[in-house]
């Protein structure tokens, strides 16, 4: 089976369902994120969920991010 799709490989196919755990959504600075809780208790954005295209060219909300 072939899956055309741009999502990566682990995104489909996940390790296993803890990767998902520490995983959520949250509201910070009037912006819905998808974050990941990192193990020192800060956050790293994975995804902005937003409808003006402006808020994309926020560097701060850049996939990536380190929030505390």
């Amino acid at each position: 089976m072939i899956l055309y799709t741009p999502l990566s490989q682990t995104d489909i196919f996940p390790d296993s369902n803890d990767s998902f755990n520490n995983r959520q959504w949250v509201s910070y600075h009037g912006m819905e994120l998808y974050v990941e809780k990192r193990k020192d208790g800060s956050y790293q954005l994975l995804q902005l969920l937003s409808t003006d295209p402006q808020d994309f060219l926020n560097s701060n909300f850049t996939p990536g991010t380190i929030l505390s």
